[in-house]
């Protein structure tokens, strides 16, 4: 990656939370076992991502509403956007859960990119995530996962450079691209992408596993520091 400016960064948590507002909370009774899972959110994911956002001093993005409420990470239309919880309300409902909650969030990280893109720089998103180790009764051996658009030479270029940066700093965890989940599957970043100019946005999401959680949902300060730090030290290198 060839870039005249150093590359901007921005980071985002769309599943940051469980949380339900009250006046959606009739929808889930009997519920906070499914809410509480992951299903519900992205348990780890908000630390992590609140540690590389000070780490680098960079826009940071949250949203703490349940996906169950709203799948924030999925395009207006899609099959998964509402849930089992919330797929049969109103369409006044939907439409408000949408204007309320979606849009701006999106939105809003949307105008930030758009903002830094006009300065002639470079954008680096990442969205940061975990996954459940098992899924499907299916034990999933990924580690770190880390996703991008195959088609895309920059992000292909710089998850390489990521990729190998973080089998430096954690030998001891599987690293592999496009793993859980395809990075060109509908997304948060797969919408970016098709607004911003390849040469001056990357889309990446972070996939960490769950199983390296504590009993208090957080991944061991060691795990983040390193992640953090070797995220830093790809910014360093010249795109």
């Amino acid at each position: 990656m060839e870039n005249r400016l150093s590359p901007e960064i921005i980071i985002s948590c769309e599943h940051a939370g469980n949380k339900i507002p009250a006046e959606y909370s009739h929808l889930f009774p009997e519920a906070d076992d499914v809410l509480s899972s992951h299903r519900g959110w992205d348990p780890g994911a908000l630390r992590l991502a609140r540690d590389i956002a000070n780490h680098l001093n960079t826009p940071f993005f949250t949203f703490e509403i349940s996906r169950l409420l709203i799948e924030i990470n999925r395009s207006v239309g899609h099959r998964s956007l509402f849930s089992e919880y919330s797929s049969n309300l109103p369409e006044a409902d939907k439409n408000r859960l949408l204007n309320f909650f979606y849009l701006p969030y999106r939105n809003s990280v949307e105008e930030k990119i758009k903002e830094l893109n006009r300065s002639g720089k470079m954008i680096i998103h990442i969205g940061v995530h975990t996954f459940t180790p098992v899924f499907k009764n299916s034990t999933r051996s990924c580690d770190i996962g880390l996703l991008y658009d195959p088609a895309r030479g920059y992000e292909k270029r710089y998850c390489n450079l990521l990729k190998k940066s973080l089998k430096q700093n954690l030998p001891h965890f599987k690293i592999l691209s496009n793993q859980p989940y395809k990075g060109a599957d509908d997304g948060l970043t797969t919408y970016l992408r098709n607004q911003i100019n390849e040469t001056h946005y990357l889309g990446i999401e972070l996939e960490v596993n769950q199983r390296f959680l504590n009993r208090k949902n957080q991944f061991p300060k060691e795990i983040r520091k390193l992640i953090t730090h070797t995220i830093g030290q790809t910014l360093l290198i010249p795109h």
